[in-house]
């Protein structure tokens, strides 16, 4: 019975690769770090980021970076095709002659939904601000523009797609706002807790042996129960700065979004 292979890691976040910004040349600083993250911050004030590692007990250390970025307000921002000045932040797309703009890597997923920086989402209008974006965005708007314009179209869609996705699911989003911090969350760092282990092997064992889709359903409602814990103590503990417990709480979290989506598979 403990054979059976409890821990699923999630899928990594696609790695994309984004052209180099044209700011680099009014900037005189290599593109390196203008790219460096979380240094390319577009915070204007130096910040301390958190790093992590497991040492040879396991336990979970942090260490931290001091990093500074130039403030926003500080950098002339102009549309690569019309030179007119960036109207709005984020500048994703050019106001003056809707040309889409290359991607700027410093620009997090919150910025591009003008969200606050924090795991409890409070405006509820995400997937509105989602199909706005790509209204401006998508590939088939520019089909008849230049090689470069469709390049910088499907990269800016894509990278639309992937905020709204993370964002949209609280792992994800828990996951996202602790590497913005500088916290890598270990994908594959199982757990060492039996108990838990054990708990998650008889709910599975449970949705396994289910027969009807009413079984099921009151499974996933106490596997649901267990998320909404797990969460709210994510959140509790991330915005305390107790990183070392946030991580704990992801890990738990991982392992009950897994669970129901066996259930959702069988119902």
């Amino acid at each position: 019975m403990w054979k059976k292979n409890l821990w699923t890691p999630l899928s990594p976040i696609l790695r994309r690769r984004f052209p180099s910004f044209s700011l680099n040349s009014t900037l005189n600083i290599p593109s390196s770090t203008i790219f460096s993250s979380p240094c390319s911050s577009t915070a204007q004030y130096s910040r301390v980021f958190w790093s992590s590692s497991y040492d040879f007990l396991g336990s979970l250390k942090f260490s931290r970076k001091l990093c500074s970025a130039q403030s926003a307000e500080q950098v002339h921002v102009r549309c690569w095709n019309c030179k007119a000045a960036a109207q709005t932040t984020p500048f994703l797309a050019c106001d003056s002659c809707r040309s889409v703009q290359p991607v700027d890597p410093s620009v997090d997923y919150f910025q591009i939904f003008g969200l606050e920086k924090k795991y409890e989402l409070e405006d509820n209008n995400l997937e509105g601000k989602y199909k706005d974006w790509q209204k401006k965005l998508h590939p088939d708007l520019v089909h008849s523009k230049s090689e470069e314009e469709k390049e910088y179209a499907a990269e800016q869609s894509a990278r639309v797609i992937d905020a709204y996705q993370t964002l949209s699911k609280p792992l994800a989003r828990a996951i996202y706002i602790l590497k913005l911090e500088g916290v890598d969350f270990d994908e594959e760092q199982t757990i060492s807790d039996i108990s838990f282990l054990a708990e998650i092997m008889e709910i599975r064992e449970a949705v396994e042996e289910a027969v009807n889709s009413e079984t099921l359903l009151q499974i996933q409602s106490q596997v649901q129960e267990k998320l909404k814990h797990w969460s709210q103590s994510f959140s509790n503990a991330f915005q305390s700065g107790k990183f070392e417990e946030a991580v704990i709480s992801v890990q738990r979290m991982t392992y009950y979004v897994r669970v129901n989506d066996e259930i959702m598979k069988k119902l």
